[in-house]
């Protein structure tokens, strides 16, 4: 029962995420992008952990997807489909992902980090206290430059997406 509810939560999500990319409409895309994003969050709870779940839905579905759509809606979106981004030919960009993806391709095959294992039996929430104090005491500091780092996006955004007086 539980494998068949992980390939169909496996399956929508890979539908949802090649949505992301072939959709001709940003908002489209950004909507796709948010159910692969609650597709993932289901797998999470499937895997019996609900802290990644509902960080899931809390940090990507509510926060970063906001945000994109927040872009979305303040950049000209008509303007902007008809500039294309990459000019030229797209034969680099086709070599560089099938580099990335055999890449990708020999680190699994090669690693042994996905070898059959027993699973770790779970405890009563010591890992969320575990993970909350290497969290805020051995890696606060890039915690707090991944924050100034999105805040300098979202500024960036602001300031791009802002009009021209006249």
């Amino acid at each position: 029962m539980g494998q068949g509810f992980f390939l169909l939560f496996a399956a929508a999500s890979v539908i949802t995420a090649l949505t992301v990319v072939l959709a001709r409409n940003p908002v489209h895309s950004a909507l796709a992008l948010m159910a692969c994003f609650l597709q993932i969050s289901a797998i999470f709870v499937l895997l019996e952990a609900p802290l990644l779940a509902v960080i899931q839905i809390f940090v990507y579905v509510g926060a970063i997807m906001v945000l994109f759509l927040f872009v979305i809606m303040m950049i000209d979106v008509r303007e902007a489909v008809l500039e294309r981004f990459v000019p030229g030919s797209n034969l680099p960009a086709l070599v560089m992902l099938v580099l990335l993806g055999v890449e990708m391709l020999v680190l699994v095959l090669w690693s042994d980090r996905f070898s059959v294992t027993e699973p770790v039996a779970a405890s009563s929430g010591g890992e969320i206290r575990q993970l909350s104090t290497t969290l805020f005491a051995d890696y606060l500091l890039p915690f707090e430059v991944a924050s100034v780092i999105l805040l300098a996006a979202l500024v960036g955004a602001i300031v791009l997406a802002r009009k021209e007086p006249g």
